[in-house]
């Protein structure tokens, strides 16, 4: 399989139950061992980490039992032939951080918060990692009134100067996402999360992670958003998947609900070379009724769809665009992008 200088990955997260947000699980769990296998069947180069991925009931450990567990991972990574792409602190499933981590109004919640995350940054780099993605997935409000917004703002800014403090060698990427858990986030956007990356102590070490699905909810276009992350130089990771309307984010496989948007996604890295700076990641989940035993086709089907699109895109007529584009003749453009997906 031709991978054009690409690296992909995925995190365990991605061969799931079968939970939705309003059911049951509907698969049986399966071991992160048992997952670990699934990577390099199907052609993937890395692993996407929550700390508690690399090390389980991470709080109330001691430094040193961590440590040796996030070096215990690290080898099994090595026995299989894979890196770990980034760690990401889980500040969402504790019962403390129900109203929110970073920007809690409980100066102790703020505190764990903060904790675990110099935690994450230490599995990082036992995990031989420098990337720590923040998804900020509490950071928000019910109520707007909860919160002093303007405060919040520096509490996040607060927090991520810490962790850079914590480890001088450590990349911060932020993941916007405009909703869900929270009905309004404090960083909805691939801007809000750039303009506070350049106001931390050390902005060269803050970028962000554009999520395809977290775009679309935000009524924005995701390649736009992958556009102007790769134009400030601060596209560090992706989380490619596809969303059907405006609902909770569904993780579909990439290009199953818009293919010509997954194509502008695909264009835009490929045009700027995004393989020689950044792995390709997928946060897709399988259909919720799939089969157990099949439920991983959703990452080969995402995969391989990425790397048709890589095809379709080298392959344009540019010449013939830009004649096009010079004449105004936006309608000839249109029909010679569908001409093109649809192979005719």
């Amino acid at each position: 399989m031709e991978k054009y200088g690409y690296r992909f990955s995925f995190g365990p997260w991605n061969i799931h139950e079968g939970a939705d947000p309003f059911g049951p699980t509907v698969r049986q769990a399966r071991s992160f061992d048992d997952k670990l296998k699934v990577f390099g069947e199907l052609g993937f180069d890395a692993v996407q980490f929550h700390d508690d991925d690399a090390v389980p009931n991470l709080d109330g450990k001691a430094a040193t039992q961590i440590a040796e567990e996030a070096r215990a991972m690290k080898k099994k990574l090595n026995n299989h032939g894979l890196a770990a792409e980034f760690v990401a602190p889980r500040l969402w499933e504790s019962q403390m951080t129900i109203d929110g981590a970073y920007t809690a109004n409980d100066p102790k919640v703020r505190a764990y918060a903060l904790d675990r995350s110099k935690k994450a940054a230490d599995i990082a780099r036992e995990l031989g990692c420098d990337l720590m993605v923040l998804w900020l997935a509490r950071e928000g409000t019910y109520l707007r009134e909860s919160k002093d917004a303007v405060k919040a703002t520096h509490l996040l800014l607060e927090a991520i100067n810490a962790i850079l403090d914590h480890d001088p060698n450590i990349r911060i990427a932020i993941e916007p996402k405009p909703n869900e858990p929270m009905d309004l986030a404090y960083l909805p956007t691939m801007g809000h999360g750039l303009a506070l990356g350049f106001q931390a102590k050390d902005p060269s070490r803050v970028g962000t992670l554009m999520e395809s699905a977290h775009a679309i909810l935000a009524g924005l276009d995701p390649s736009d958003e992958i556009a102007f992350a790769l134009a400030c130089g601060k596209l560090w990771s992706v989380h490619l998947n596809d969303q059907n309307g405006l609902k909770y984010d569904q993780d579909r496989s990439f290009g199953s609900v818009d293919l010509r948007r997954a194509f502008n996604q695909v264009r835009v890295l490929d045009e700027n070379q995004y393989y020689k700076t950044g792995m390709v990641g997928l946060d897709v989940k399988a259909i919720r009724t799939q089969p157990a035993d099949i439920a991983t086709k959703h990452l080969r089907n995402s995969l391989h769809t990425f790397l048709r699109l890589v095809e379709l895109a080298r392959s344009l007529d540019r010449q013939r665009m830009a004649e096009l584009i010079a004449a105004r003749d936006y309608e000839e453009l249109d029909w010679l992008i569908v001409n093109h997906l649809i192979g005719s």
